[in-house]
């Protein structure tokens, strides 16, 4: 199955308006976090439904480090996948999907969901993406995330992370997950009835030194 968009070449860096966070001025500020454009096709028969997955597998497996201006976090830390974007039951008539049709800028406490406010496609559900771990210990941000939130690496990492968008052709018409589900219980549950997956991918980095 092949997947494309038209947001930037397969394997280069995202523009700054996917990302939830871009450089402005002295740091990291938040971004316009515009979901991005994504088609496909070649599509195998008897596919029923879509799931999409966005992650970034290059996130620190820990913090300690993290967004210091005294120190970059070291290229030889182990990384752990961040999921951005979780999204399921999409029709198998969609070829594809509209930069900024899912998210347009960053909101605190994150966007309402699983439902979909998006038309013709009310049958569509979003798992919550990992930025609800990441601010659980904030009081002014904690909250369920559901749907797209883009890039924000750490300014300090001396890894230029990559998010790989894959899309998945589904012999079921509903993906086998609770009311909120994550990343990995979309993975887990959808396993069995995978026909096809094809990937679209950029990279992202708020390394000063790393950027060109």
């Amino acid at each position: 199955m092949k997947v494309w968009s038209d947001s930037w070449a397969n394997g280069e860096r995202i523009p700054a308006r996917f990302a939830a966070g871009k450089l402005e001025g002295a740091g990291p500020v938040f971004s316009d976090n515009l979901n991005p454009h994504l088609a496909w096709s070649e599509v195998p028969a008897g596919t029923r439904s879509f799931a999409l997955i966005c992650h970034d597998f290059d996130v620190p497996s820990r913090g300690d480090d993290v967004n210091r201006t005294d120190r970059e976090v070291p290229a030889e830390l182990p990384r752990v996948d961040f999921f951005h974007w979780v999204l399921i039951d999409l029709p198998a008539t969609l070829s594809e999907i509209a930069e900024g049709a899912f998210s347009r800028g960053f909101t605190a406490r994150g966007k309402p969901g699983p439902a979909v406010a998006v038309p013709g496609l009310d049958q569509a559900r979003q798992g919550i993406n990992d930025y609800t771990g990441w601010f659980a210990g904030n009081a002014e941000m904690a909250g369920d995330y559901y749907g797209y939130d883009g890039p924000f690496p750490p300014f300090n990492d001396s890894l230029v992370h990559h998010y790989v968008f894959t899309l998945y052709a589904l012999s079921t018409a509903r993906a086998d997950v609770g009311a909120r589900f994550t990343g990995a219980d979309v993975r887990q549950a959808i396993y069995p009835h995978v026909l096809a997956e094809g990937t679209h991918s950029g990279t992202y980095t708020l390394n000063r030194r790393l950027i060109a």
